[in-house]
């Protein structure tokens, strides 16, 4: 395979962490290069990367020794910088583009192109100012307060009752830009993953049922427990944000369900998501592979999904069996291993913390 330049291909990636090397797996399975931008060398991505460029995402000379070995460029996380992508553009094609990623740093922007593109999305109110708060609905509350951006994984996240508890929230958030979400009452919690080529060809992943403790993914099973009406609602949903932003490479979003069978959105990631891990071993196509396909211009893989299954992330809670202030200890992964058909995944993270992802297993899936 040779570029226009007549480079091999090779990916430029932004990041360094596991979701990168899940991409880099997948693209060495495809004979494809990938070169990693991190500050930190010895990232989950970089320990098997081709090459590692160490500096900041907004490094130009980084940047531009980048752009000089690359021949298409993507990123493993949504908040890099705008400015990095566009620069990048100037030398080859980067999958997701900057304009899609900026949609996705900010909630207030997400969720105003999330109605354009006529998906439904809960109350929610825009916050600016501690007046927005003062003047909100009474019928907004209870609500979560959220940052607008950098927010992930609970964090930047406030549950708040009223007004004055969003106002003390909005201050300990040092009154950065912020949105105030309705709490609502749901069912269940679900999501699409689905790639889009830069020729418009788009697979959709089976549809995933998510659950979430203290606001972190703990499992996700497929496929998801819903209706047939409401998988088709979902994945036309997904579908229609995806092509209204012309988007190209993979796409997370997720959904919520409500009591009445209501669909909405929350939000959505510009990169191969948590909760689509399953497909590198229950589906024809990984979603990291259609990542590499896409930045490679290899057409998309089929998404067909092979058994029922449930993929559960490993957080750095289980190496601290007698609590976070207690000693560190290697957990058991055998326990994770022993169903026939089990994957245990790793990411190579040196150091455990409660709450950090560090790894996931993937089992086969039995209903009941």
């Amino acid at each position: 395979m040779r570029s226009a330049s007549d480079k091999p291909v090779t990916i430029g990636l932004l990041g360094g962490g596991q979701l990168g090397r899940m991409m880099i797996q997948a693209a060495h399975l495809l004979g494809v290069r990938v070169v990693v931008l991190d500050p930190d060398p010895h990232g989950p991505a970089g320990q098997i990367a081709d090459q590692v460029i160490v500096g900041a995402y907004n490094d130009p000379k980084a940047l531009t020794e980048l752009a000089a070995c690359a021949t298409a460029f993507t990123t493993e996380f949504e908040n890099v910088p705008a400015a990095s992508l566009r620069f990048l553009a100037q030398y080859g094609p980067t999958y997701p583009s900057a304009d899609c990623v900026e949609i996705a740093q900010d909630r207030r922007r997400e969720k105003a192109f999330f109605q354009k593109a006529g998906a439904a999305v809960g109350p929610f109110l825009a916050v600016t100012h501690d007046q927005d708060l003062r003047s909100a609905s009474a019928g907004l509350f209870p609500a979560v307060l959220k940052t607008a951006e950098l927010g992930y994984d609970g964090k930047g996240q406030a549950v708040v009752d009223d007004p004055q508890s969003a106002l003390k929230a909005f201050y300990q958030f040092n009154r950065v830009p912020c949105v105030l979400e309705k709490k609502l009452a749901l069912t269940q919690e679900v999501s699409v993953v689905l790639a889009r080529s830069a020729g418009g060809e788009i697979a959709v992943y089976p549809v995933a049922e998510n659950v979430h403790r203290n606001a972190i993914l703990d499992t996700t099973t497929v496929p998801a427990q819903v209706s047939a009406a409401l998988t088709d609602q979902a994945c036309q949903a997904a579908q229609r944000i995806a092509e209204a932003m012309g988007y190209v490479g993979v796409l997370g979003v997720e959904f919520f369900v409500l009591a009445d069978g209501q669909l909405l959105v929350n939000e959505m990631a510009p990169r191969p998501h948590n909760s689509g891990h399953f497909s590198i071993e229950a589906c024809a196509t990984s979603q990291f592979a259609q990542q590499v396909r896409i930045c490679a211009d290899i057409p998309l893989g089929p998404t067909t999904l092979k058994f029922p299954v449930r993929m559960t992330n490993l957080l750095g809670d289980l190496w601290y069996p007698q609590g976070a202030t207690g000693p560190i200890q290697t957990p058991d992964f055998t326990r994770f291993t022993q169903e026939p058909g089990s994957v245990l995944h790793l990411y190579g993270k040196s150091e455990p913390r409660p709450g950090r992802k560090m790894g996931h297993v993937t089992q086969p899936w039995v209903q009941g």
